[in-house]
């Protein structure tokens, strides 16, 4: 445990660290550093694992063309990936099943504690049941996963740790919503609803971008989410991006479910490197069939990493809640 002491005029040294730091910079909180120092409380305890991981993915995401990390769905998968070399490890789900009743600040607050170095927020939900959509998905309102974004980076400046927030939406690919209380999303209603009152919406690339740059000062990344291995639409969601925002890192997954037949031998090569070059730094892979029987991971897919990611293991957690 740490003594924090006297912290009469913490707040104030610490919103000046926001202001001048450049691991801040272009990040929008709403609320104030005295609240962070109110929440720390006069003992904070020393989450040593998930800062040091925060700050060396932070350092690899400045540093490398990008940083690739393999998809592990338990923690014994993702100390065997880490045994195997790559950059970051993505553990889906999280130490907290995807039910869970915590809200974003205290998920990300028990992240923190089991060591992430970054948290992933999606923007929709499970339908409710009854509502007959089985296996359907709902996005939440714009301004709610606003709010997730910004609890999440609140429960990180509390623990005193640069977790990442990443965030991604699916406004492309889901047609519920929870509710028209957000302004923002009026645009994409149909007038609509479900028997059990969710709002019918137009998924487009256009609501996805919409969305992205609504989040966008929130975020210290955000996850581009395709249905195929498209350079094209990656570029078109970059350029977007980038004419209001600068800079923004940007995240992308390399699913083993595309459908990479459309390309050739090089252009699949070269794929990854294509979207360093467009500003996607953070590079998700999940091998198809990446564990065996027994939960161990193959040889075969350790020595299928791309030569790219066959490195000294540099262990990171981007631990997904959505």
């Amino acid at each position: 445990m740490v003594d924090v002491g006297d912290f009469s005029d913490q707040g104030g040294c610490l919103q000046r660290e926001w202001e001048a730091g450049q691991r801040s910079a272009g990040i929008r909180r709403d609320y104030r550093a005295e609240d962070v120092i109110r929440l720390r409380g006069p003992v904070a305890a020393d989450h040593a694992l998930a800062r040091c991981g925060a700050r060396r993915l932070w350092e690899l995401l400045g540093r490398e063309d990008a940083v690739r990390a393999l998809g592990a769905i338990t923690g014994h998968h993702a100390v065997q990936m880490v045994q195997a070399g790559p950059q970051a490890v993505h553990l889906s789900g999280g130490p907290v099943s995807g039910d869970s009743e915590l809200d974003p600040f205290e998920l990300t607050m028990t992240m923190i504690e089991a060591g992430a170095a970054g948290v992933l927020f999606g923007d929709r939900l499970p339908s409710p049941r009854g509502d007959g959509h089985l296996g359907a998905r709902v996005l939440v309102p714009t301004g709610e996963h606003i709010r997730t974004l910004n609890s999440a980076r609140l429960a990180a400046d509390v623990a005193s740790v640069p977790c990442l927030v990443i965030a991604r939406t699916h406004a492309h690919e889901t047609s519920l919503l929870t509710s028209d209380a957000d302004e923002r999303d009026h645009e994409f209603l149909t007038g609509e609803r479900t028997a059990a009152g969710l709002h019918l919406v137009r998924p487009s690339m256009y609501a996805r971008v919409t969305r992205a740059l609504a989040y966008a000062p929130y975020a210290d990344l955000l996850w581009l989410e395709t249905s195929t291995p498209n350079l094209a639409e990656a570029r078109a969601f970059a350029d977007i991006i980038y004419s209001q925002y600068p800079g923004k890192l940007l995240a992308y997954s390399c699913s083993p479910a595309f459908d990479w037949t459309h390309l050739d031998v090089a252009s699949i090569a070269e794929f990854q490197e294509a979207l360093a070059a467009m500003g996607y730094r953070f590079q998700f892979i999940a091998p198809a069939g990446s564990h065996g029987p027994d939960g161990s991971i193959p040889g075969s897919v350790r020595d299928a990493r791309p030569p790219s990611t066959r490195r000294p293991a540099r262990a990171q957690f981007a631990v997904s809640a959505g």
